[in-house]
Parts: structure tokens; C-alpha cells; sequence
């Protein structure tokens, strides 16, 4: 029996390899409709042409997505050089070619001045907000605009492979960057033009594609599958620091109240995940009192059942 029958309430993140052909959203959709949770939510859109990780987070976990939000994004790239596009990616009409292509040390070389903190221009087939509208809707309508630039950050950008007309790329990111926007500003700077071909990512964070459950096997997991799948909300930010509290701070804390902790090496504005008896009750930010540190929490996470509690099986 699939999981879309026998599902209630789950909490946690379930990481999906996701296939070319759905959005972001009708991935939503579907797994909101096979496990009958209510709140489901992708942390950072994936293009319909696009594959690869797509983190979920489930229940209580959607709490967690503006700190999941903020991890850097980890992509291969196919760029194709000698032809831009409408869109910036191969699903747009094409607007410009060039038959002139450069040589692979060009290449090499273009590609590491985009390395480090950039300004990019949203494209306008995308979801950015302009003047109330989003961009897409007034590209479809015909409209010239021209958003302003927005700072991204490329922690990496590394040639992997030159087959002209095409360069694959690895490319390590900040939040925000689109990478179609790279391949075609890397086409300008080649003076040739370019357009996005492909794009899987391979990591979000800490997560990589390599965990992910293929979407479509997702309908035919069992009960006690999905609980193996799920990562705990204790462990899908381990990038902050765990600080333990007994049930009395716990209780404070569950109501939005501070509680008094010892500093151990925790730095003001610290951002940390408050564990009870193991479980991520709260993230909380590590505030200097006047006579001792305090934490105070930013979400709070119910105090029952978590992930994995109500999928195990019965002892």
C-alpha cells in the first residue's frame, strides 16, 4: 500500500530528485496530494527543464525554511554558446547567434571574472517582483521594463568540460542567483551570446542529490521507507550550534518567552537549535543580558510528536 493511503501528519524533510518536466509547484502538489499533509513547501525553486535536488519541508519543518533559504546552492551547468535566447534558457525563442566562438582558454578565463560577488539583472521571464507585478506576467504582455541589478555572491565557478559549443560548469552560489542569467552573461562577455541548456543541481547546503528519493518512486513507499527518508527537524539545520534545556526552559520557551543559558563559546546574535530530550524545540538567537545569556527564540516547534514518531512502527 502506497503512503498517500496510510499518511497523517508528518513533519521533516524529505529530499526529492526531481525529474525534467514538472514545476517546482506540481511537485507540491503531488506530494501533498500522496501524503495527505497539509503544509508542504520546496525550498527554492527548480525551472520546469531543470532536475535534481528539491528539499520539501513537511509540517512543522516548513517552519524552518527561512533559515534553509539562506544555504548556498550547488548546480552543473550546460551552456551553449553562440545563441541567446528570449528566456535565457533553451525554452525560449532565439534572438541572437553568432558564429564566432572562442577558444577554450577564453572560456577559462571569462568564467573565473564572474567568481566572487556580482551583480546580476533578474531576467524577465522569472518570478521577481516589479512594481507590484511579476516579471513574467509583463514579458507575456509585450512591456519593456528593466529591473534593477540585484548582488549575488558565486562562491565558485569552475570549467568542466569545453565541447564547442558547449561548456559544462560547476557552480557554487549564494541565495538568489539565477543561473541562466550567468550562462547568458557569460555569452556577452565571450562576445558571442550564450543560453542556458541544462541545469541539475546537486546540493542544497548540507543536502545532496546523491540522499534524494527519484520523484516518481515517491507513491510506492511504505510506511516505515518514508520514516527512513525523513530527516529529523533536529537534524536539518546542522550547521547551528545544539544547545540542550531541561523541561522547565523548555516550557518557557515553547510559549516565546528567553530563558538563561550558559554562554559555553555561544556569540551574541548567534543563531542556535534549542534541543529538548533530542528534539528541535526552538531556533533561538544567543542575546548578552544584563547579569546572563539569554536565548531567544525565533520559531518554536510543537512539543509533541516529531519526525519519525508517529511512521515508526510499533515496537
Amino acid at each position: 500500500m502506497g503512503v498517500q493511503k496510510i499518511m497523517s501528519g508528518v513533519d521533516g524533510l524529505l529530499l526529492l530528485d526531481k525529474p525534467a518536466g514538472p514545476t517546482s509547484f506540481e511537485v507540491v502538489r503531488r506530494v501533498r496530494r500522496w501524503l495527505k499533509v497539509r503544509k508542504v513547501g520546496h525550498l527554492g525553486t527548480l525551472d520546469p527543464f531543470a532536475t535534481g535536488l528539491l528539499p520539501l519541508a513537511l509540517g512543522e519543518a516548513t517552519k524552518l525554511s527561512p533559515f534553509l533559504m539562506e544555504a548556498d546552492k550547488t548546480y552543473l551547468a550546460v551552456v551553449k554558446l553562440g545563441e541567446e535566447t528570449d528566456t535565457q534558457d533553451l525554452t525560449g525563442r532565439v534572438v541572437a547567434k553568432s558564429d564566432r566562438l572562442p577558444e577554450p582558454r577564453e572560456v577559462i578565463r571569462a568564467a573565473a571574472r564572474f567568481v566572487g560577488e556580482i551583480e546580476q539583472t533578474p531576467p524577465l521571464y522569472s518570478a521577481v517582483h516589479y512594481q507590484g507585478q511579476r516579471l513574467y506576467k509583463l514579458a507575456r504582455q509585450g512591456l519593456a521594463v528593466a529591473p534593477p541589478p540585484r548582488r549575488v555572491v558565486i562562491h565558485c565557478l569552475e570549467v568542466q568540460d569545453i565541447a564547442l559549443p558547449e561548456v559544462t560548469l560547476l557552480v557554487v552560489c549564494g541565495k538568489g542567483t539565477y543561473i541562466r542569467t550567468l550562462a547568458a552573461d557569460l555569452g556577452r562577455a565571450l562576445g558571442c551570446g550564450a543560453h542556458l541548456k541544462a541545469l541539475r543541481r546537486l546540493a542544497v547546503g548540507p543536502f545532496r542529490v546523491e540522499e534524494a528519493l527519484p520523484l516518481a518512486d515517491l507513491e510506492f513507499l511504505s510506511r516505515e521507507e518514508l520514516a527512513q527518508r525523513l530527516i529529523p527537524l533536529a537534524d536539518c539545520l546542522p550547521g547551528l550550534k545544539p544547545v540542550a534545556v531541561a523541561a522547565g526552559e523548555a516550557e518557557r520557551l515553547s510559549r516565546g518567552q528567553a530563558v538563561p543559558v550558559q554562554a559555553n563559546g555561544l556569540a551574541e546574535g548567534e543563531l542556535v537549535r534549542v534541543l529538548e530530550e533530542g528534539r528541535l524545540l526552538a531556533v533561538a538567537a544567543v542575546q548578552a543580558g544584563e547579569r546572563q545569556t539569554l536565548l531567544a527564540p525565533k520559531r518554536v516547534f510543537h512539543r509533541g510528536r516529531q519526525p519519525g514518531d508517529s511512521d515508526r512502527p510499533p515496537a
